[in-house]
């Protein structure tokens, strides 16, 4: 006799304001991962728009908002853009290494000099390193940490220039956090290159689907999710591709936003939305 299935309960946290779009406030729907059954879970809640942080599964339920729009690459469909194959030659030398999901300090200092470049003053600037351990080893899923290294002479593990803490689902890979040396003399394009790497990874191996979290409209910081084609967004009827004129608008407007915003081309970004700072907001689970 089997066992039964325990049926997740779910709790709502209190709006706060929201990290994407000013002047709107943000709530979230959440549950626990723990038990038997937790990867099934896991794959479960992801297929409807969830996002692992640590040993919690959240999504957006904001009252009167619903900008956050869950998508993915579609792996074995791919194509590459002209930029992103000028970014996968110039960056393919790198080594590349699936390790166990255990922080180490040189990981712990690369995410350092991130932060301080792409988010002086946000949510993750006060991490220690053992903050830094528990976003990375509490993990109840089946997880690792894939290390991009530059090749030496010798074979010895070369300078470490970007790494992500990624999820292995039944469907796809779930990029949970990346992170890259954003200020490197002769390389650019890192945090793309880390994804093109997941996708190609994914279609190896017969993984269906890349999974990129929320790309929201509107917030300049994640418009680089919408570059990768094709793409899949989560609607109310389910996951439905998106629409190559649809998207490739959708890509003018992002790469508009930049230039009004800045002046200059877009850079790419990193996966933000299951960033440590926000774990004791679900302490009460």
């Amino acid at each position: 006799m089997t066992a039964p299935v325990r049926f997740p309960r779910f709790f709502v946290t209190s709006p706060s304001p929201c990290p994407y779009l000013p002047g709107r406030q943000e709530r979230k729907v959440f549950t626990e991962l723990k038990g038997q059954n937790t990867d099934e879970l896991n794959d479960a809640l992801s297929r409807i728009g969830f996002r692992r942080s640590q040993t919690v599964a959240y999504r957006p339920s904001c009252i009167d908002c619903m900008a956050c729009v869950s998508v993915r690459v579609v792996s074995e469909s791919f194509k590459p853009s002209s930029t992103q194959k000028r970014i996968w030659k110039r960056n393919n030398d790198l080594v590349v290494n699936v390790c166990k999901p255990w922080s180490t300090p040189e990981q712990f200092e690369l995410l350092q000099r991130y932060l301080a470049v792409r988010h002086p003053g946000g949510g993750m600037a006060a991490m220690d390193e053992m903050d830094f351990a528990d976003m990375v080893e509490h993990t109840p899923v089946k997880s690792y940490v894939i290390e991009y290294r530059e090749p030496t002479l010798d074979g010895s593990p070369g300078r470490l220039v970007g790494a992500c803490l990624t999820d292995e689902q039944g469907d796809g890979l779930s990029m949970i956090y990346s992170f890259y040396d954003p200020q490197h003399e002769t390389r650019s394009g890192l945090g793309t290159f880390i994804i093109l790497d997941h996708i190609q990874r994914a279609a190896r191996v017969g993984l269906p689907y890349v999974y990129l979290g929320y790309w929201v409209e509107g917030s300049e910081r994640m418009q680089y999710k919408v570059r990768f084609r094709p793409m899949e967004k989560l609607g109310r009827d389910g996951w439905e591709r998106f629409e190559p004129a649809a998207q490739a608008d959708a890509i003018e407007r992002a790469v508009a936003l930049r230039r009004d915003r800045t002046g200059v081309e877009p850079v790419e970004g990193s996966l933000k939305d299951g960033v440590h700072g926000a774990q004791e907001r679900y302490a009460h689970i």
